[in-house]
């Protein structure tokens, strides 16, 4: 496969941030493929094709990462090259990520508004969960509750197809950029008539506070879904290589886990308590 050819998976834990021009190489390309071909299910279409690139290089990761859990005895050492991969990961999650809210600031309304359906969708039945007058507390219970289900799909995902929790990723990773990118075109809407330096600061200060607004935090939960999703795909491979019996692998994979539901508490945390107070 072309796009395959790109990036090395050998090379990945020493060069992470090739993951990033990947990632956004392969969400400009899925995006302007999946309008061009099938424009009524080209939001959808979009995810499936970035997954469809991304997954030869996952799953020769994962497959060396499941090696990785037999290789080392000591957890620290399985941790700290777990860390490699979790880096990566991120980079091609924010490549994607960059590339799609620059297509919906930058790309026509009525384009946008066609590829990024679902995804706003998504966004208005999230918020719609979120009424009323509602204490801190209790909407930290929502969101930590939302996010354990996601958790719960990147595991059963990746458990059950191996590399899956890349598509649950990806589709996120699509909804994050379709609620920073209206962000940031809400409020550059606003500036029309500034022009030379000062709208080029307004326009810089916008978008690093559209990707900040929700980074913030999500930057944690991502972690989160990338270490479960990890952990749930390096269980899946030792079945296939009947390698289960191995309790390295299953301790690893638990402390994975319990590693991710962590982080998830840190990010509700963040979303509720200290994102509003700075944005």
């Amino acid at each position: 496969m072309v796009l395959e050819s790109l990036v090395s998976p050998f090379t990945l834990k020493k060069k992470p941030w090739e993951m990033f021009f990947a990632g956004f190489f392969y969400s400009i390309i899925a995006l302007f493929i999946s309008f061009m071909v099938f424009r009524e299910i080209s939001g959808i279409l979009m995810v499936f094709l970035i997954v469809l690139a991304t997954l030869p290089i996952l799953y020769t990761t994962i497959k060396e990462e499941e090696q990785i859990d037999i290789k080392y005895k000591k957890e620290w050492n399985m941790l700290k090259e777990h860390s490699h991969v979790l880096i990566f990961l991120i980079f091609l999650f924010l490549g994607i990520t960059a590339a799609l809210v620059l297509c919906y600031v930058f790309l026509p309304s009525h384009i946008t508004d066609i590829i990024f359906t679902l995804q706003s969708k998504a966004i208005q039945d999230v918020n719609s969960h979120i009424v009323g007058n509602i204490t801190a507390f209790g909407l930290f219970k929502k969101i930590l509750f939302n996010n354990f289900k996601v958790l719960f799909f990147c595991l059963a995902f990746a458990f059950i197809y191996g590399a899956g929790a890349i598509f649950i990723l990806t589709w996120n990773a699509s909804v994050i950029a379709t609620a920073i990118g209206s962000l940031i075109k809400k409020e550059l809407s606003q500036l029309s008539s500034l022009v030379g330096l000062g709208a080029a600061s307004a326009y810089f200060s916008i978008a690093a506070f559209g990707f900040f607004r929700y980074m913030t935090h999500g930057i944690f939960e991502i972690a989160a879904y990338f270490v479960g999703g990890l952990a749930g795909s390096i269980v899946s491979v030792a079945i296939i290589k009947h390698e289960l019996k191995n309790d390295k692998v299953i301790l690893d994979a638990t402390e994975l886990v319990v590693l991710s539901l962590a982080l998830l508490v840190i990010a509700s945390l963040i979303e509720v308590f200290i994102t509003p107070k700075i944005f």
